[in-house]
């Protein structure tokens, strides 16, 4: 970056109109959105003589953001949505959207798929919104025995697949990308830089870390119709597992969901927002980042960018992120036919009490000490000890729970 002054171009219905709106301008704002969320673009303009034309709302724009002296970062296409005239001083407001919120996806279809794939689905949605079609290698041969859009718009189905598959669906520059969350690659497969961010670049943050053990995991249930019982796996670990409501038609639906909600789980325990003092127009939505100068967890910690804001004013350009963590692919297990852990009736966990000279062990219960299981490790802590005795404890009583149900059906 070879200067200070930010630089943008607009082209609106194929007229460059850089220049007049930078001699006129009093902010801009762009939010890209992760997921089927429009990005919005925001431009306020100085109209204190009157000359100002009101654009016609559907005018196609494209919008370009960095830096002089380098080249610009494309931002895609939108669609003028709204414009705002006020005053005194008088000023003219321009709103646009990126095209994932067009009329056509709004329109509610009756239709089905069967016998075929993930990719195929998307292809039919993107072709029939004229678009083409971007999914993930990952997610294209994912077979779907049966798929039902009944009074259902485009977008609420692209919602529902996304939830189920853990990705997203967002419209970029007249093609529909479905890719998963986590990934952190573009639609043809190659991945998204690492962006490091250092403390001294930014002027503002804040951090937030939620209780990690609200849920160990997620269970999901689906019916064997060979046997014609319910089952159920886990993503992530019994013990205090969510259970979904929803009971699916087979078992690899069933994992789909399971992970999916676990992975939207993880990334939540941990928030980080910042502002970069001199904005970077090349981050974006889904882009994995690596931060450094903040405190050790901070650091430590694999970040996704979920949402990015560009604004440039009278202050300068800067960019504001919002980050989440990035969750681990999750193992599935199905469910056990029988108790592994028969006849225990708790667990023990010891752990080292420095306090005492002689015999400084000292041991946890969880349950009843009748027939416990004491568990291999020793632990540093009192602490440590009474929640590792806890959490196996609560998944013996989970599986227990779980067997007890499917033998009552």
């Amino acid at each position: 970056m070879s200067t200070t002054a930010p630089a943008f171009r607009i082209v609106i219905e194929d007229k460059d109109i850089s220049r007049p709106v930078s001699d006129r301008l009093m902010s801009i704002t762009l939010r890209e959105c992760r997921g089927d969320e429009a990005d919005q673009l925001d431009i306020e303009l100085d109209d204190t003589d009157g000359k100002l034309k009101i654009p016609p709302k559907g005018a196609k724009l494209t919008f370009a953001l960095g830096w002089q002296g380098s080249p610009l970062v494309d931002k895609g296409a939108f669609v003028v949505s709204e414009v705002e005239h006020s005053g005194a001083p008088d000023r003219l407001t321009i709103r646009a959207r990126s095209a994932s919120m067009i009329d056509a996806f709004r329109q509610q279809r009756d239709r089905s798929f069967h016998e075929t794939t993930l990719g195929a689905v998307v292809d039919a949605i993107a072709a029939g919104n004229g678009l083409a079609s971007g999914i993930s290698a990952g997610l294209r041969g994912i077979a779907i025995k049966h798929l039902d859009q009944t009074h259902e718009s485009d977008s609420a189905l692209l919602r529902r697949l996304g939830k189920k598959y853990d990705a997203v669906a967002t419209v970029k520059n007249d093609t529909l990308l479905f890719m998963p969350i986590n990934e952190s690659r573009t639609a043809s497969g190659k991945p998204l830089p690492v962006v490091k961010v250092v403390r001294a670049l930014g002027d503002q943050h804040r951090y937030h870390s939620s209780e990690s053990d609200a849920y160990s995991g997620v269970r999901a249930f689906w019916m064997d119709e060979k046997y014609g019982r319910r089952r159920s796996v886990v993503a992530g670990q019994a013990g205090n597992s969510k259970r979904l409501r929803a009971t699916f038609a087979n078992e690899t639906d069933a994992r789909a969901a399971a992970v999916a909600e676990w992975q939207r789980i993880e990334r939540g325990l941990a928030i980080f927002e910042m502002q970069l003092a001199l904005g970077d127009a090349s981050i974006m939505p889904q882009s994995p980042v690596v931060v450094s100068g903040f405190k050790a967890d901070i650091d430590a910690t694999e970040w996704l960018s979920k949402t990015v804001t560009h604004s440039i004013s009278g202050s300068g350009f800067t960019t504001r992120i919002e980050f989440e963590t990035k969750s681990e692919e999750a193992d599935t297990e199905r469910e056990l036919d029988h108790d592994p852990e028969d006849g225990i009736t708790g667990v023990k966990a010891d752990w080292h009490d420095k306090a005492k000279k002689k015999n400084n062990k000292g041991t946890e219960l969880s349950g009843k000490a009748d027939n416990a299981k004491t568990l291999k490790r020793t632990y540093a802590t009192k602490q440590s000890a009474t929640r590792a005795a806890s959490l196996e404890w609560a998944k013996i009583k989970e599986v227990r729970e779980i067997i007890a149900e499917n033998n009552s059906d």
